[in-house]
């Protein structure tokens, strides 16, 4: 029996929007899964701890090897910025398309979105021409209502209280 692919987001200010896209990945890739995991503003060379686990675990990843310029100070160029995003989209686009993989997770794409480098509606037409049995992770801060009217599964992270809040900066093994 095929059972229908779904969208989730996984959006809001509270703290594990990736935590729990990884965890999706982690359970997909169990149940011998091909999974993809795109980090939108994360670099190869950044420390983070889902890195080697997820490589391990083998989960594919691509990252666009950019930061967003909130973390830069606006010193991130933003037409290399731009086209290192549109890139690992389109490469992420065309796997998924390929039939390559069967879960894809666009992690922070709706910064990407809200920021201008990639289009709700690109996104929308992307979704709706995907192949049947493709799920599809996406993650970030306010997610537009047109993804969230789209979607199957909705869950918003609220921030109640975080100790970045208190001056405690991202420590490793827990925040990255």
């Amino acid at each position: 029996m095929s059972v229908k692919s779904l969208v989730h987001i996984y959006t809001g200010d509270g703290k594990g929007k990736t935590t729990a896209a990884i965890g999706l990945a982690a359970r997909a890739a169990g149940w011998g899964k091909r999974v993809l995991f795109v980090q939108f503003f994360k670099e190869d060379s950044a420390p983070s701890g889902e890195l080697d686990f997820l490589r391990k675990a083998g989960i594919e990843l691509i990252r666009s090897n950019c930061r967003h310029p909130i973390f830069t100070k606006a010193r991130t160029g933003e037409a290399a910025l731009g086209r290192a995003i549109a890139g690992t989209y389109d490469a992420a686009k065309k796997k998924a398309l390929d039939g390559e993989i069967d879960l894809l997770v666009l992690d922070e794409i709706m910064s990407a979105i809200n920021g201008g480098w990639i289009s709700a509606d690109n996104l929308l037409a992307f979704l709706s021409q995907r192949p049947a049995a493709l799920e599809v992770v996406l993650t970030g801060r306010d997610a537009p209502v047109a993804l969230v009217e789209a979607a199957d599964y909705v869950t918003e992270m609220l921030k109640i209280k975080h100790p970045f809040d208190a001056g405690t900066g991202a420590r490793p093994g827990v925040e990255y």
